[in-house]
C-alpha cells in the first residue's frame, strides 16, 4: 500500500559537523513538485538534493554531491517508505569533514528515511473523475444519497434545467456509484467518466 503526505514534514540531523535538512511535501504533478523545490532550496547551503515521485515518473539530483550519492539515496527512501506523489529536498551545510561515498548514501538515505516517518500520512486511494446531471427536482435526494456513498462534489455548475457535478469517487466504487445514480434518477441521468486520475 503507497500512502500520501498529509503536509510538509521537516527533520533536521548534523552527521559529522555537516548539518542535513530535509523537507518533504505533497506533490501531485511535475509542476507542483518543481515549485515546491524552488521555495526549498537554500542558496546559501553547500548542496541542495532532491528527488520526487509521482506514480511511475521520479526524478533526482545530486547537486554537485558525487554521482549517486544523494538524489538516488533520497528516492530509494521515498520507496523505502511506500510514499507516493512526494517531493523530498535535503539541504546540507558542509562541516569540514568528508563522509566519503558510503557516509554520504547513508546520511542522505537516512534523514529523508526518518523524516518521512515522522510525516503525517495517509493510505493512497485510486479515485475517478465523473460528469452526471441532475434535474432541479432530484437535486437534495441525489446529492444526500451520492454523498452518503462516498463520492466528493469538486465542482459544480448550474443551468436552466439542474445541475451538472463533477465528482470524486474511490475507483473500486465507481460502478456502484453509477447504478446508484441510475436508479435515483429513473434512468435520466447523464454519467461520464472523465479519466482514470489517480489523487488522494
Amino acid at each position: 500500500m503507497a500512502f500520501l503526505l498529509g503536509g510538509v514534514a521537516r527533520y533536521e540531523e548534523d552527521i559529522r559537523k555537516s548539518r542535513f535538512l530535509a523537507v518533504a511535501a505533497p506533490a501531485h504533478s511535475a509542476d507542483e513538485a518543481a515549485a515546491f523545490l524552488e521555495t526549498a532550496r537554500q542558496p546559501q547551503a553547500t548542496h541542495n538534493c532532491w528527488a520526487w515521485r509521482i506514480g511511475q515518473a521520479y526524478r533526482f539530483h545530486d547537486d554537485g554531491e558525487p554521482g549517486g550519492t544523494a538524489g538516488r539515496p533520497i528516492l530509494q527512501a521515498i520507496e523505502g517508505q511506500d510514499c507516493d506523489r512526494v517531493v523530498v529536498m535535503v539541504t546540507r551545510w558542509f562541516g569540514g569533514i568528508k563522509l566519503g561515498t558510503g557516509g554520504l548514501v547513508r546520511a542522505y538515505g537516512g534523514v529523508v528515511a526518518q523524516c518521512l516517518r515522522l510525516a503525517d500520512k495517509a493510505p493512497w486511494v485510486e479515485e475517478r473523475r465523473v460528469r452526471c446531471d441532475c434535474a432541479f427536482g432530484d437535486l437534495d435526494r441525489v446529492r444526500a444519497r451520492l454523498s452518503e456513498a462516498g463520492a466528493r462534489i469538486e465542482d459544480e455548475a448550474y443551468g436552466l434545467d439542474g445541475v451538472t457535478w463533477t465528482l470524486a469517487i474511490e475507483a473500486t466504487r465507481c460502478a456502484d456509484l453509477e447504478t446508484l445514480y441510475m436508479n435515483l434518477t429513473r434512468g435520466r441521468g447523464v454519467w461520464t467518466l472523465l479519466d482514470g486520475d489517480s489523487r488522494g
